[in-house]
């Protein structure tokens, strides 16, 4: 049987994700929800099970970013607490870059129905995010220090991190749900 051939050009072949890291985002206080969003269920299953599901179908290892889960190997959020989303995708661009992994595939633990195929989605060259949800992206873990000088100059915004590396926007076949609030989550 002959081999299959690539139809793309040898300059424009997507990065091979060699290892990939799966990191839930999860230091928010989730001030809307009221209560603790990664225990919330979701058709029987909490969302950070949800999340953690997804991603290791897709990952070679996962963390959790910006708290202490039992269960799960956990870092905290980098360089300090409380810069929201991207304390905790520096800090596992960082735990990347340092366990040698090529990428790193996040999600917020409020995003309890990842498709399985997310990271095959996002491939490409340099980052990529969900266009509705940039908590939901592939990273090169050569962006750690990137996104290391960004929050060194004050930056907050992770959209405006994304465009600043020139992130591609991806719009999935289906919306993501986003839980902010208890009522976000459909009825058992």
């Amino acid at each position: 049987m002959p081999k299959a051939r690539s139809t793309t050009p040898k300059g424009r072949r997507p990065k091979r994700l060699t290892r990939l890291l799966g990191a839930i985002l999860a230091g928010g206080q989730a001030r809307r929800f009221g209560s603790d969003k990664a225990q919330a269920l979701y058709q029987g299953a909490r969302l950070i099970d949800r999340v953690a599901a997804a991603l290791v179908a897709q990952c070679e290892a996962l963390v959790v970013c910006g708290r202490e889960e039992p269960g799960f190997a956990c870092i905290p959020d980098w360089p300090e607490p409380g810069l929201g989303p991207l304390g905790g995708l520096a800090a596992a661009l960082r735990h990347a870059g340092e366990q040698g992994f090529s990428h790193v595939l996040s999600a917020g633990v409020d995003a309890p129905d990842l498709p399985h195929d997310l990271a095959a989605s996002l491939a490409g060259e340099g980052a990529a995010i969900v266009e509705s949800q940039p908590v939901v992206g592939l990273w090169p873990a050569e962006a750690g220090p990137a996104l290391e000088a960004f929050i060194a100059g004050g930056g907050r915004s992770l959209y405006r991190f994304a465009d600043h590396i020139g992130a591609r926007q991806i719009e999935l076949p289906a919306p993501l749900m986003n839980v902010n609030r208890p009522e976000d989550l459909p009825p058992a």
